[in-house]
C-alpha cells in the first residue's frame, strides 16, 4: 500500500560499507534494510528468500561477483531491481553493469542524500543511471556492442507511437518524468503512463534498457 517503506538488500563484502549504507537509508526514512550479504552468492539466495524491492550490490567481491550476481537476481521470478555501487567508475565496470541489466550504477563516494534519493527511484521505476554516467557513456557502450544491432532496435521501436518515440528519446538522453513532462507539455502522470507503456511494448525491465534501446536505434540523431 501508499507509503509501505522501499525494502532493501545490502550486497557488499564490507561490513563497514553495509553499515554506512544502513544508516544512510534508515535515517533518511522510507527505507526498510531487510537483509545483508558479503559476497554475491549469498546476495542471491538473500534476495529469492527476502524478496526486496531493491538489491544494492557491490561490484568486486568474494564467490561471486556482483555482475554475475546481479544477472542471476534478475533472474528470478518477480526480481527486484537492481542498483550497483562501486569504488570502480572506469568504463568497463559501467559497460559491465548495464550489460547485467541494473537499472541503475552508483559510485561509493556519491553524497548520503544522493544515494538514498537515487536507491528510491530505482525502487519507483524512475532511475536511469547516476548523474556520473553520462549519454555519452551510453552512446560507447551501444558502438562497441556492433553496428548490426541498429536494424533490430530500429524494427522494436517501430511498434511505438509518434509520442512514445519521443518518450524513449528523452530517457536516451537521461531526463527524469518531470523533465519530459516539461519538454513535451504534458503531466508527470501522463508520462508515467507512456514510459510504462513503451516497456511493455519493447519488452524492457526498466529505463537504462530503454535508454540504450534509444541510442541503438538512433533516436538521439533524430
Amino acid at each position: 500500500m501508499i507509503g509501505d517503506p522501499v525494502r532493501v538488500l545490502l550486497v557488499d563484502d564490507e561490513e563497514l560499507v553495509r553499515f554506512g549504507l544502513r544508516t544512510v537509508l534508515e535515517s533518511s526514512g522510507g527505507f526498510e534494510v531487510v537483509g545483508e550479504a558479503g559476497d554475491g552468492a549469498a546476495g542471491v539466495r538473500a534476495a529469492r528468500e527476502l524478496r526486496p524491492d531493491v538489491v544494492l550490490i557491490d561490484v568486486r567481491m568474494p564467490v561471486l561477483d556482483g555482475l554475475a550476481a546481479t544477472e542471476q537476481i534478475l533472474a528470478l521470478p518477480q526480481s527486484p531491481q537492481v542498483a550497483v555501487l562501486t569504488t570502480f567508475h572506469q568504463d568497463e565496470y559501467v559497460y559491465a553493469a548495464l550489460a547485467a541489466g541494473a537499472a541503475g550504477f552508483l559510485l561509493k563516494d556519491t553524497p548520503p542524500r544522493e544515494i538514498a534519493a537515487a536507491v528510491r527511484a530505482v525502487a519507483d521505476g524512475t532511475a536511469t543511471l547516476s548523474p556520473a554516467v553520462t549519454t555519452t557513456l551510453i552512446d560507447s557502450y551501444v558502438r562497441r556492442r556492433s553496428a548490426p544491432r541498429r536494424a533490430e532496435a530500429l524494427r522494436r521501436v517501430e511498434t511505438l507511437t509518434d509520442r512514445e518515440r519521443e518518450v524513449l528519446a528523452r530517457l536516451g538522453r537521461g531526463d527524469s518524468n518531470a523533465e519530459v513532462a516539461g519538454r513535451l507539455f504534458v503531466s508527470e502522470a501522463t508520462v508515467k503512463t507512456y514510459v510504462s507503456r513503451l516497456l511493455t511494448k519493447l519488452d524492457l525491465a526498466n529505463r537504462t534498457q530503454a535508454a540504450i534501446l534509444a541510442h541503438e536505434a538512433g533516436l538521439l540523431e533524430d
